[in-house]
Formats: C-alpha cells, structure tokens, sequence
C-alpha cells in the first residue's frame, strides 16, 4: 500500500488547511533520516496535523499506543518541525478516534487499489522464476521465504542486514553465518531468503537446505540398509558436499547423534575449505548446545553469530500490517492494538492469531471490529503497553527498592541483584537491545549483557530466583 499517498489525502480531507499540513510533511520527510524505520513506517507515518495555533502543531493519530511510543522522539520531532517553520514551534500529539475512522477507510481503499493484476508484468517474472526453482530437484524450498516479506524490526536489525550481505556475496565474508534464538522468531525465514536470494541472481549456484532432523535420518538410513554401504556413505556425502550453499536449519537437533556430528565436521571442513558459503540456525548458541565437540562449535563460531530476538510492540504491528495489505483486508487501528499486545512471543503465534481471525470472519462475513476479534481470540485489552520503565517498576515493588536505585551508581547485593533482572526482564518481554536497556539504566552495553546472562543462568539452578522471576512476569501480563 501506499501510505504516504493515502495519509497525505488523509491530512487533506481531515484538516482543510494547506500550509501547516505542508509544513508537517516537511517535518515528517526530514525525520525519515533520524527515526528508526520500524517505529517511523508504523507510528509516524499515519501522524497527521490538525490545527497550528500560538506556535503549536496540535497532531493526531488514529493509533492509541502512538502517543506513549513517539514519545521517546519528542526531540526530534521538535527540532524537525521548528527547522521546517524556520523559528521555535511546539507540538502535541493525541489519539483522535474520528481520524482513526477516516484512516482506516483510506487504508481499505488503498489496499483494494494495490492488489496485483494477473497480467501484472513483473508478478508473471516472479512467477516463471519460482516455477524455475520448483522444479530443481535440489531445492528445498518454502516460496513465502523471502526478504521481500520479512518485517525487519529492532529485534532482527542486524541478522537481517548480516543475511542480506551473505545472500549478495555468499562465501565472501560473514562464513558460517550462525543464526540463533527461540522458535518462531524468523531463522528458518532468513536462511531460506538468503537461498531465494541466490537462486534467483546467481542461478548457476548451487544450493541445498536441509532441517538437521532430515540429515540424521539420511544418516541413519545410508547405516542400516543392507548392500555396498561404503557406496551409500560415500553418495550421502557428496550430496551435501557437491554444493555451494548449504543451510542447514535447527542444528541443536545434532545434540548426542555422534555419528551425524562426525558427518556434519567433515562436511563442514570440506565446504569451508572449499570457499563455499555455509549457513546454520539453532535455538541456542554452540557453547550451550551439550555435548557438541569443541571442534564443531569452534567452527560454527568462526564466523559470525547473529540473534533474533521476540518483536518488540512496533515490529509486531508492522508484522500484522503486512499480512493484512498482502491481503487486501482492511484491519481497524484498535485490532492491530490488541492483537500486538496479546502475541507477544513470537511471529509465528502473531500469524497464527492473524489467520485465525481473517478466516473466521471470512467465513462469517463479518466485519472485524474490535468485539468481533476479542470473541474469535478469546483475549482482552490490556490497560497500557507494557514498557521498560513499568518492568522496572514491578521488579522494585516486588524487592521493596525504588527504580531511582536501579539508575543509580549503587552496587549494593539489595540493588544490584535486583537490577540484573530488570536487564533480564526487560530483554525477555521485550527483545530490547542491550544498547537501549544501558541507555534507560544509565549503565555501560558490556554491563547490561553480563546481567542477562548472569540471571539465565542462575534461573537454571535457583528455586527462589526461578519463583521471584514467574511472580514479576505474572504481576506484568
């Protein structure tokens, strides 16, 4: 869809002025460059101005949750908007139903507008391409994989740019590629992207995807069949040797097979050496997969290691949005709200509440309003979206210690053990990068990874920090 068309006409019907609606798609192109992607494309491109009076821009927007979360970018809305007005301006910014009405209208139009044709020329390349790689027997490929539809948010910023840069020039830097982090975050998506990637540009590569548990029945099966097995070996091995991409997906599956981890080294070996481009996804790092040999997580470590962390509140919206436009389904502001905020964990439960509620009103014929979608997903509305700042709340109270302690230089044992699980809490709920976390704590990056990891850990052993930990989590859902 395109958004910008359909808000810049939203911001016409909406505020009947020209030059303070002319003056805020100024502000708003400028901020393009200083405001995350995630957050600009799903929360200010939909900000429309409504009135400019006494040297204030009084802005709405049809999101309830936009408020609380372009707060952080106070400044930099600010500073765009004086520049553009060329003195010192200010803003307010609020949720106006009304507009949410008109929004949502545009959006449906819109989406109506950009389904693809049929005889749309390059849907047809991209289809004669896919049915190109379908029916390469090599390929193991799901055809919705790919970097066009994945949502890039916070959480997988940097495994995405890492993927990318492997899919352009696979085996050139970035050799293993090790993607990590818990199911239904988007590792199988990104692997299989990258081989989209280079089977689409690069055809004469050759490329094989294999899901561990496949490759350990393969291995199994070449042992135990009767006949020449030194033959059957010998053609496993160079079925996944003779390639020049090899994505190998959920390999803590590897764990306690010693045959499979001995094929897998030696398959390892002989493709690095051999400048070709290997690509693995885990739900966990090497050094916490038992019993792997130091020889393979060293190997696997050789590389780079990137992880993917649960969507933050934004990136789920985006997600959501996605879906809902590749569709041609005109979804309420209000809708994307709750469900954002009730799937929290990962993309693959957000899709599912996604096509749950698309299929059921489908079938009923019914429109998806807000009631419609809290009956078919059986959830409620949540008073506020969950923040840094309402986590380190919650883990004061509980500690009977004040969230001024956690920001304070204090390294007292009743502060800072407390403190390690605001770090911890905040990165579990919501996938924040260390990076945010010191910037909220006013602590160092180093200091934020050392506290998440020193509360994984102890949750593995400690009964009291395990409880204390359920009992904070349960006060904030």
């Amino acid at each position: 869809m395109n958004l910008g068309f359909s808000i810049s006409s939203a911001k016409a019907d909406y505020t009947g002025s020209v030059d303070f609606v002319k003056l805020w798609a100024e502000a708003s192109a400028l901020l393009r460059s200083v405001i995350p992607d995630n957050v600009y494309y799903s929360w200010l491109t939909a900000v429309a101005a409504n009135s400019f009076e006494h040297n204030k821009f009084y802005l709405v927007t049809p999101h309830q949750f936009a408020v609380a979360i372009l707060k952080s970018h106070q400044k930099e809305i600010k500073e765009a908007l004086c520049k553009v007005c060329g003195k010192d301006v200010d803003f307010e910014l609020n949720f106006d139903a009304e507009y949410c009405k008109k929004y949502n209208e545009i959006q449906k139009k819109e989406a109506a507008k950009q389904r693809p044709s049929l005889e749309d020329p390059v849907k047809k390349e991209q289809e004669l391409a896919d049915g190109s790689m379908q029916m390469r027997p090599e390929v193991n490929l799901n055809l919705k994989y790919k970097f066009e539809n994945f949502v890039v948010g916070e959480n997988s910023r940097m495994a995405y740019a890492v993927a990318t840069a492997v899919a352009q020039k696979p085996a050139q830097k970035y050799n293993p590629l090790f993607i990590y982090g818990a199911s239904g975050l988007g590792k199988t998506h990104l692997m299989q992207a990258i081989g989209h990637h280079i089977l689409f540009n690069k055809p004469k590569l050759r490329v094989k995807y294999v899901k561990t548990e496949e490759y350990i029945n393969e291995v199994i099966s070449s042992i135990q069949k009767g006949g020449d097995r030194v033959s059957r070996m010998d053609k496993f091995r160079q079925k996944f040797r003779n390639v020049d991409v090899l994505l190998i997906d959920d390999i803590q599956f590897i764990e306690s097979k010693e045959r499979t981890m001995e094929e897998i080294f030696h398959t390892f070996e002989s493709l690095h050496n051999n400048g070709k481009q290997i690509v693995i996804t885990s739900d966990r790092l090497p050094k916490d997969i038992p019993t792997l040999p130091d020889r393979l997580r060293t190997r696997f470590e050789m590389g780079i290691m990137v992880e993917l962390t649960p969507p933050e509140f934004e990136t789920r919206i985006a997600i959501l949005r996605n879906l809902a436009e590749k569709d041609g389904i005109n979804i309420p502001c209000d809708v994307y709200d709750l469900i954002a905020k009730n799937y929290k964990n990962n993309v693959r439960e957000l899709e599912g509440a996604y096509n749950r509620i698309s299929a059921f009103a489908e079938i009923d014929g019914a429109e998806l309003s807000i009631e419609y979608v809290k009956k078919v997903l059986n959830c409620s509305e949540t008073e506020e979206a969950l923040t840094m700042q309402t986590i380190a709340q919650a883990v004061a109270d509980y500690y009977n210690v004040t969230v001024e302690d956690f920001l304070s230089p204090a390294r007292s044992q009743k502060i800072s053990s407390p403190r390690h699980i605001v770090v911890y809490a905040i990165r579990e709920l919501l996938g924040a990068s260390f990076e945010s976390i010191a910037e909220f704590l006013n602590k160092k990056h180093t200091t934020m990874l050392y506290s998440y990891e020193k509360i994984r850990d102890e949750l593995k052993t400690s009964r009291d920090l395990q409880h204390g930990v359920e009992e904070i989590f349960a006060a904030l859902k």
